[in-house]
């Protein structure tokens, strides 16, 4: 077979490559060589592949591009920066992957391309160590996970795949992380040699949802070390780690809660008092030796809790500018040249109290910015939550906020919906008032995937797939369109066609929008603002342990904030007065529920017609989700009409109402154990973090006590709200 002609230009483009980006070679060149080899990959077996020439020109900004049709058929990519001409290298392999029409287009697009969203991120509480946890850790996925946390392999992995879909930030969030990734030369003891794991038993009760109590004696008492590595070791470690982070570009941040001296607590005296002077020294010191340790690390970012009690004579800002402020400003004293990025969250404080501390922050306010929960704790909701508006007076004089977007809705399925995503991205603040966005969960690992049944048990080392492979069209359609939300539908049509060939992607497409519309509708019905109060996978929140919502739940549920949606006792209470409904009703929800599931389980009967479904593993798992999510949508559109049933039959003692609400309640049943099937035939059961225990079959006995609530109901036992009133 004739080599590309790529391949024999390969030498010639790496040398341009070089030159280029000058002396930093290591930054500068890694970023293009991966470009290079994505471009390689996807030439394989290709002929008449065009040669590719590198360039920078920083007059056209950080991470822009552009693609030009040179001589000779050549296609030259020329970047603001690394990053910038790694993207436009990317794009190049994208349209080689999807074929001759993409390869044409490319060659016409003489645009400049800019990032939208200059920072777009993802936020990965980190499970570092059973005596560092972060707020995750109570949880089978964590802890399976932190092993991985210490595998160059997987870090390797995990920043290709965030350079492929354009994520340019990763957050790491630590209750503590200081002791597994500094040494502190005043408290040399704090530094923790090795990797510990607990044994113990999780369950059946989460730990402490404020981070507190996060490190049982018990787990102590019952450890096993994962990994045998010196401090020394570690620094090297996390090190390579923000190379390879840079290498694909990638800026590294740090998070915190605060006070959570887990690792360091009891030694030197070290408290979680407020007070503690050793305390004080203690946290200003490790921030101190965390920059200086780590040259290539943006940024860290803080909160003013969630174990930090008011104290008028030492406020919480006070404290954070004593440890932070006070810990980076002695870190920067012999290299005032760098810029070192505080990110300071809302959450927990008052902006003015903020704006009086941390004036004196090293290039404030360039460097200086907030952090804000957008969409509280579910992304899959609304693409225009209202919840901004509280903080934008705040944004003013220069001052900027990044966007905590998390996802505690979806952790077992593949979603995909472009026009959500896409709406969701446009509806962000403007570039003045936001600095960035980073999207992840507090109650999950984005780590490798322990979840899936069939690979249970094996031990697969660096071939078990990242939670980022599995949920690839998630994350592409997130990255992608931050970048650039002019993307078309064709480009993801055609992304999934390349994927799975032989399988009429058109179909595939339409099945994978109408899956992935189910959450979100039915969250901003049934609204819980935290995590800890709404999973809608399922349909729990946590009570002392996993508490399965029942009918009379969603009676006296409330509506997500700004949807135009009201919630089923305001409806009755319309209807029953014969007012003007004047909002989307809970029924309306349940239809649309029910047709976004009817066509997703039509779309998927017709692509198992194809042999290729069960024969392309990948293939079959994906429909198993869009089915699964379609079942759930079923369940929650009979749930809710039985709900409005019995709410009338509350008010009316009609006989044919009730009879009406245990009828759907009883479809309702039969939807949750068809879910349960699908679900549970893919996914393992486990123990979340921030729920409890999720048995999807075992939870078809909080549906069943439905029908039973139904029938035993007595009229007049649901009261209004004054909250529901217009």
């Amino acid at each position: 077979m004739p080599i590309p002609r790529y391949i024999l230009d390969r030498r010639i483009v790496w040398l341009l490559a070089a030159i280029a980006f000058g002396g930093s070679a290591r930054i500068g060149a890694q970023p293009v060589r991966f470009a290079q080899s994505e471009i390689a990959a996807a030439a394989a077996n290709r002929l008449g592949t065009p040669p590719v020439v590198f360039k920078t020109d920083p007059a056209l900004g950080p991470q822009a591009y552009r693609i030009a049709h040179g001589a000779d058929d050549t296609l030259v990519v020329t970047g603001g920066d690394a990053t910038g001409t790694m993207y436009g290298g990317l794009d190049v392999a994208e349209a080689l992957r999807l074929g001759p029409a993409a390869m044409a287009a490319l060659r016409s697009d003489t645009r400049l391309h800019v990032p939208h969203i200059a920072q777009r991120g993802i936020k990965f509480n980190i499970p570092l160590d059973l005596r560092t946890p972060s707020y995750s850790d109570g949880s089978d996925n964590a802890r399976a996970n932190i092993p991985e946390m210490w595998s160059r392999d997987f870090w390797v992995t995990f920043f290709d795949e965030m350079a492929r879909h354009r994520y340019n930030v990763l957050s790491l969030w630590s209750l503590n992380p200081f002791p597994s990734m500094v040494r502190v030369p005043e408290f040399p003891d704090v530094a923790l040699d090795d990797v510990w794991r607990s044994r113990a038993p999780l369950g059946p009760v989460p730990l402490d949802g404020t981070g507190k109590n996060n490190v049982p004696p018990a787990f102590l008492a019952d450890h096993e070390v994962v990994k045998k590595i010196t401090m020394d070791e570690k620094i090297a470690f996390w090190r390579d780690v923000m190379q390879l982070a840079a290498d694909r570009g990638v800026a590294v941040y740090v998070f915190t809660w605060n006070v959570f001296p887990y690792g360091a607590e009891p030694k030197y005296g070290i408290t979680a008092d407020m007070s503690n002077r050793t305390t004080i020294a203690y946290y200003r010191a490790s921030v101190r030796e965390l920059v200086k340790t780590y040259p290539l690390l943006a940024g860290i970012g803080i909160t003013a809790g969630e174990n930090m009690p008011n104290n008028p004579d030492f406020t919480k800002e006070q404290w954070l500018w004593a440890t932070y402020g006070e810990g980076v400003r002695d870190a920067l004293k012999d290299t005032p040249e760098r810029t070192f990025n505080l990110i300071h969250r809302f959450h927990q404080t008052a902006p003015g109290e903020i704006a009086r501390n941390w004036q004196g922050y090293p290039g404030y306010p360039a460097t200086f910015t907030f952090s804000y929960k957008y969409s509280v704790a579910h992304m899959y909701s609304s693409t225009k939550p209202p919840f901004i508006a509280e903080v934008i007076p705040y944004l003013k004089d220069g001052m900027k906020t990044w966007l905590t977007v998390r996802n505690d809705d979806i952790y077992s399925f593949r979603w995909g919906d472009p026009d959500y995503a896409r709406e969701y991205i446009q509806n962000l603040p403007p570039p003045a008032q936001l600095a960035g966005f980073y999207m992840g969960p507090d109650g999950f690992i984005w780590g490798r995937d322990f979840l899936d049944r069939e690979l249970a048990g094996q031990s697969l080392g660096a071939q078990r797939p990242l939670v980022m492979q599995k949920q690839w069209y998630a994350f592409m359609l997130w990255g992608r369109l931050a970048y650039d939300p002019t993307l078309p539908d064709s480009i993801f049509q055609e992304t999934l066609g390349v994927r799975f060939p032989g399988v009429d992607a058109a179909t595939l497409f339409a099945a994978s929008n109408a899956a992935s519309k189910i959450i979100p509708q039915v969250t901003r019905l049934f609204w819980g603002d935290m995590d800890i109060r709404w999973f809608p996978e399922a349909n729990a929140r946590n009570v002392r342990g996993t508490h399965f919502y029942t009918v009379t739940e969603f009676m006296n549920g409330i509506t997500m904030p700004g949807t135009g949606i009201i919630n089923i006792r305001e409806w009755r209470r319309r209807l029953l007065d014969q007012q003007p409904l004047a909002a989307i009703s809970p029924l309306e929800v349940a239809d649309s529920l029910e047709g976004e599931a009817n066509q997703a389980l039509g779309l998927v009967a017709r692509l198992r017609n194809n042999p290729l479904s069960k024969a392309n593993r990948e293939l079959r798992l994906t429909l198993g989700d869009y089915e699964a999510m379609a079942q759930l949508g079923r369940y929650y559109a009979e749930k809710i009409r039985g709900a409005c049933n019995l709410a009338l039959f509350d008010a009316s003692r009609q006989p044919e109402q009730q009879a009406g609400a245990i009828a759907h309640l009883e479809r309702a049943l039969v939807a949750w154990k068809n879910y349960a099937a699908v679900r549970d035939a893919q996914y393992l059961p486990g123990f979340y973090s921030r729920i409890g225990w999720i048995d999807i079959t075992a939870l078809a006995a909080g549906a069943a006590k439905d029908i039973e609530l139904a029938r035993m109901w007595q009229p007049g036992s649901l009261k209004s709200d004054p909250k529901d009133e217009p």
